[in-house]
């Protein structure tokens, strides 16, 4: 990924040099030429084009400020109901992430989520223990976790 980016950024400098204007806009040029040749290229690279991975981290950008937002209004019912009907509870999250920087990311998301934090990692890395502040199903709460955050991660960090 790095490489076909500093690649895209090469040839749009070459382009600015060749051009002889050093405007933003044939920089701009220069690398929409430099992306649409990495792409007619995109057979010799290895990895899928940095693009992907590019929307990948935007949807994961936008994906944690709707998750972010959605359980801040669902801490403010749990604040305001009259009485307090809270199930805390600590459960165990197995993942599949192999990295360190996966799994510090993961448990970051989840962290600034309100009302949930990462308490362990369990030493081998595979196993994430969570305190949440209302949990009606452990099942349905590792789902989640696992079918969003870890599911966009993996978009982001597989080749």
């Amino acid at each position: 990924m790095a490489f076909q980016l500093l690649l895209n950024v090469f040839i749009a400098f070459v382009w600015m040099f060749m051009s002889t204007s050093l405007t933003a806009s044939t920089f701009i040029i220069g690398y929409l030429i430099g992306l649409i040749l990495i792409i007619m290229m995109r057979r010799f690279f290895k990895d899928r084009l940095y693009i992907w991975r590019l929307w990948a981290t935007f949807k994961l950008a936008l994906l944690f400020f709707k998750e972010l937002i959605l359980s801040n209004i669902s801490v403010l019912r749990v604040v305001l109901r009259p009485k307090l009907a809270i199930q805390p509870m600590i459960f165990a999250l197995p993942t599949d992430l192999e990295h360190d920087w996966e799994i510090t990311l993961l448990s970051s998301l989840i962290t600034l989520t309100p009302g949930t934090i990462v308490l362990n990692v369990s030493d081998d890395q595979r196993t994430l223990y969570i305190h949440a502040i209302d949990v009606d199903d452990v099942d349905d709460a590792i789902d989640s976790i696992k079918n969003t955050f870890e599911k966009a991660i993996k978009e982001v960090s597989r080749p």
